[in-house]
Formats: structure tokens, C-alpha cells, sequence
């Protein structure tokens, strides 16, 4: 696939089934997170992968755990459906802003930098025919997960990027005119 068709026709694919990428397909995954801008070259990125039933289970405990602390009356319902979040692929990577005080490079640019590393990886397997949605939402900001991940103080987790092969036709886009969106000065 060429740049400029994977530019203009990547999109998230919500329904992902087996197999997740694997060998030289995740490599090259791996390889365009670490090609993203990153400014005074900080690398202000960490990565975690659950893949395979158990990791995902773990990370569904995780994210259930989670719920509990955030919500000790939680009903069983919510309970098991932050469980089974992880589920819905077979592969999630937790996207880590690892960022440092820097006097030429803010902490929100270095965010930014980590928020390029999944877009790329999501680019990275949609060229090579593999499916991908990036999923932020509230366990992303819970301190119980960033524990359990063993986030520094300072650290954010900008994503989760579920991996694996899309499953059924994608949804139908809207293409917006670029014309509503961008102006000249």
C-alpha cells in the first residue's frame, strides 16, 4: 500500500478477531511507533502488549479492579463488562507518555509525541492488512491502572490500541470537504 492511499483511507475497525499481528507484521508495528516526531529525540514512549487469552484476562482484572476502587458500589453488570473489555481483540497495546521536564521540550508536546507512536502503529497495521481502533476512555485515567502498570507519577497512558484482523465490512464514512475545515491565512 502507498502513503498516500493509507493516509487517506485508514479507519478503525471496531470488530477484531484472530489472528493479531505477528513476527515481521508486529515488528514493523513496533518500528513506526519509534519513527514519530519526538522532539530532542526524549523517546518519551513506553509500550505494554497483552496478547493471548491470559494477558487480556489480566488486563480486564485490571480494568475491573479498577471500576471497584473508582466505584465500590458498581453493579455486576458494569463489573463484568470492564472485564471483558480487553476481549474485543486479540491483541491491546497500552501506549505509555513517558514524558520528563525538558527546558526546550514541554511536557504536553512529548504527550503528543506518544499519541504519533499509536497513530503509526495503527497506520503500521492497517498497511499490512491488519485492523485497529484506538480506545482511550476512563481506565486510561485511573490511578488504579496506572499502578498496576507501573506508571511513573508523571505519566499518562494515551491510549490502548486494539489490534487484529477486521471482522466484517467497516462501517460506512462520512468523508468531510476539507474545505470546512481548513483556511488560508
Amino acid at each position: 500500500m502507498d502513503a498516500l492511499t493509507l493516509l487517506t483511507s485508514r479507519f478503525s475497525s471496531a470488530r477484531l478477531t484472530e489472528p493479531a499481528p505477528s513476527g515481521e507484521v508486529l515488528d514493523n508495528i513496533k518500528r513506526a511507533a519509534l519513527q514519530v516526531p519526538d522532539h530532542g529525540n526524549l523517546r518519551p514512549w513506553r509500550f505494554v502488549i497483552a496478547e493471548g487469552r491470559q494477558a487480556l484476562c489480566r488486563l480486564g482484572d485490571i480494568f475491573a479492579e479498577a471500576a471497584v476502587e473508582d466505584d465500590p458500589a458498581i453493579g455486576n453488570d458494569l463489573l463484568e463488562r470492564a472485564r471483558q473489555l480487553p476481549l474485543r481483540a486479540p491483541m491491546v497495546i497500552i501506549c505509555i507518555a513517558k514524558a520528563v521536564e525538558h527546558a526546550k521540550v514541554p511536557l504536553m508536546e512529548q504527550q503528543q509525541s506518544a499519541a504519533c507512536a499509536v497513530m503509526a502503529m495503527q497506520q503500521a497495521a492497517f498497511a499490512q492488512g491488519f485492523g485497529g481502533i484506538w480506545r482511550t476512555g476512563a481506565y486510561a485515567q485511573l490511578d488504579f491502572v496506572k499502578q498496576a502498570l507501573e506508571l511513573g507519577e508523571d505519566d499518562e497512558i494515551v491510549g490502548f490500541l486494539y489490534l487484529g484482523t477486521p471482522n466484517g465490512e467497516p462501517a460506512k464514512r462520512h468523508t468531510p470537504d476539507p474545505a470546512e475545515y481548513f483556511s488560508h491565512l
